[in-house]
């Protein structure tokens, strides 16, 4: 028994100090330590078997004093503290094996979302050629934002070089089928509209904006179009066409001191201002001088509600991810935002609220006005008679309403406050962005062509002569060549030059399938500038618009506000406000060039189309 117990011991001895020695790598070490300690373990399992520790020390006391004991002793301290530290490896190890587990589940993970990330960047992207629709390659998540880095005015010309009349895009995720095709914009906008009666919406429009007539839906938008075509009626017009003259006449002060001065003049710059004026008086029941007063506060507001923009990486991020981004955006704080929302806001609702209180007969006969009569009449114009836009270019000469008499049709509710507010906003986008632009551009054209210059200086002198005092009548039958200037201005310069139609359900547009919730954009400005349909497109030549020329004219090659029942609802408004100006204008001043004056003329499309860097000509006195 002595010799077992000795042997085992020297066993225990030998394995522990392998135990302790010095190994080339740690984890080969503690590899090696962790199967010597398995096989000592087995042993000195059999070992405890027949002696007890107990039993070991009592022997070891015994021998005290004799070598082997002196060995046992150690041999036990010795295993003692080696199996703490076994034990203490083990649990390394352990730990290292989590880790190990831990760092494959994150790598996994991370190779699952990238695989991912990558379906999802792309996976927007083969509408279109599935549809056999010819477009720009995309780039992941952003689509053809990058095509449209110069504005979407260079891009819509240069898509239809590129690919075509019918061609697309996508801006990040959402498809865009673009067509400047005269029969496939009729069968869109006008023999298919019960299947394109809607606008495209982003999601993240000002509330008021989204309860214009811009963007009202299906029957709704079909209730309160009825009701304000009425407001927009030719005798209406003639009711609010001394407040635009007022605006006018604090333009023409400016205006003179201009051209007192000698120097050359913004003139885009004072079009802005007298666009706010019109603006103010016209839609929001206040009288301002956007010139004389800037810091007012209706003024400052318009001024930052225009410079509101996106920036690029947030553009991006909701372009990319949109059903995240759309909703988060509209939810999170935005001071900015809030304070112009409420602003205009706020304003609609007190001049409501005083109207309301004061006699029929003392009440502001402007746009604000009008609607707030018309919010309860039931409408009696129905949508075939909502195209406006081709009554206005059709005859400049109508004066009447053309409109068939229809059987009134109550609404299913009056218009709300909040939806009355929505219109004033709208007249805040459209007149103070197309009149300002489309002034800017018939100026400049006139000041660049002095010979077509000349021929409506003759014909403005001439209405002078037989018009002392304007009205909407006298002023759409006796400035032809006047609205042959200002048509042809249109045509080289669409300010809204692009616009949207979202098909309701699949159709089919002269053989090509549309699927239910694409986004067809018309693009005015490739239109516009087709060589085929306009001879010479860049080429200011306002005999394209002669009375013999309209009538030889394909139908759907000239859209500067659209067409069909969605046409735009202030077209005569908009149109009575540039021929008043400028015929108050041209008849006491020329416009010259300038050393200053762009040519070619500059221009920028984030939005409407504008002149990039202004107008600049030289005002002389007549």
């Amino acid at each position: 028994m002595q010799a077992r117990t000795q042997e085992a011991s020297l066993q225990a001895c030998s394995c522990l100090r392998s135990l302790t020695w010095p190994s080339r790598s740690f984890l080969g070490s503690l590899t090696r330590q962790t199967e010597q300690f398995s096989q000592f373990h087995g042993e000195a399992t059999s070992f405890e078997m027949h002696y007890s520790n107990q039993q070991l020390l009592q022997q070891s006391q015994r021998n005290q004093g004799s070598s082997w004991g002196r060995d046992i002793n150690h041999a036990l301290s010795f295993e003692e503290r080696h199996l703490w530290g076994l034990r203490g490896a083990m649990e390394v190890l352990g730990l290292l094996r989590l880790e190990a587990n831990g760092l494959t589940v994150t790598v996994a993970l991370s190779v699952a979302l990238a695989a991912l990330l990558t379906w999802y960047s792309t996976s927007a992207f083969s509408v279109l050629e599935k549809l056999g629709i010819r477009h720009p390659k995309p780039s992941p998540f952003i689509g053809n934002l990058t095509f449209f880095r110069q504005g979407f005015w260079d891009g819509q010309l240069e898509l239809r070089k590129l690919y075509g009349p019918l061609c697309g895009y996508y801006l990040g995720r959402r498809m865009y089928i673009v067509i400047s095709e005269p029969d496939m914009i009729k069968q869109v906008l006008v023999e298919n509209f019960h299947n394109f009666t809607n606008r495209m919406v982003s999601g993240l429009e000002p509330q008021p904006v989204a309860n214009s007539i811009l963007c009202l839906r299906d029957k709704r938008w079909e209730e309160v179009r009825g009701v304000l075509t009425s407001v927009f009626s030719p005798e209406k017009l003639n009711e609010m066409m001394p407040l635009i003259s007022q605006a006018c006449d604090l333009l023409l002060a400016h205006l003179r001191r201009c051209a007192e001065s000698g120097d050359a003049c913004d003139i885009q710059r004072c079009y802005r201002a007298f666009a706010t004026d019109v603006v103010a008086s016209v839609a929001f029941g206040t009288q301002v001088d956007s010139q004389k007063d800037p810091e007012d506060p209706f003024v400052l507001h318009c001024r930052r509600f225009f410079a509101v923009s996106i920036p690029r990486p947030l553009l991006v991020l909701i372009l990319s991810f949109p059903s995240i981004m759309v909703p988060l955006a509209r939810i999170l704080p935005n001071k900015n935002r809030d304070e112009l929302n409420g602003f205009f806001t706020k304003l609609i609702r007190n001049r409501i609220a005083f109207r309301d209180q004061q006699a029929a007969e003392e009440r502001r006969r402007d746009f604000l006005q009008m609607v707030l009569d018309a919010r309860h009449s039931p409408s009696c114009v129905g949508v075939d008679s909502f195209d406006l836009v081709r009554d206005a270019l059709s005859s400049a000469a109508r004066t009447t309403d053309p409109s068939p008499p229809r059987q009134p049709r109550a609404l299913c509710r009056p218009l709300t406050v909040d939806e009355i507010v929505g219109q004033a906003f709208l007249f805040l986008i459209a007149g103070h962005e197309i009149v300002t632009n489309t002034l800017s551009f018939a100026t400049y054209l006139l000041a660049t062509n002095p010979h077509c210059q000349e021929r409506l200086l003759r014909e403005v002198d001439l209405f002078q002569k037989r018009q002392a005092a304007p009205d909407y009548r006298s002023l759409q039958e006796g400035l032809p060549y006047l609205d042959m200037v200002i048509a042809e201005t249109l045509r080289m310069y669409p300010p809204a030059f692009r616009f949207t139609r979202e098909a309701a359900r699949d159709c089919e547009v002269l053989g090509q399938q549309v699927p239910a919730g694409a986004v067809l954009e018309v693009a005015v400005g490739a239109l516009h500038r087709d060589p085929e349909l306009w001879p010479c497109p860049e080429t200011f030549d306002p005999e394209r618009f002669t009375a013999e020329a309209q009538q030889q004219r394909r139908p759907f090659t000239y859209l500067p506000f659209g067409a069909g029942p969605r046409s735009c609802l202030g077209v005569r408004l908009g149109l009575l406000e540039v021929k008043l100006t400028l015929l108050q204008i041209l008849s006491r001043f020329r416009f010259d060039a300038c050393s200053q004056t762009q040519v070619p003329l500059q221009l920028e499309s984030t939005s409407a189309l504008a002149p990039k860097n202004g107008i600049y000509i030289k005002l002389i006195p007549r």
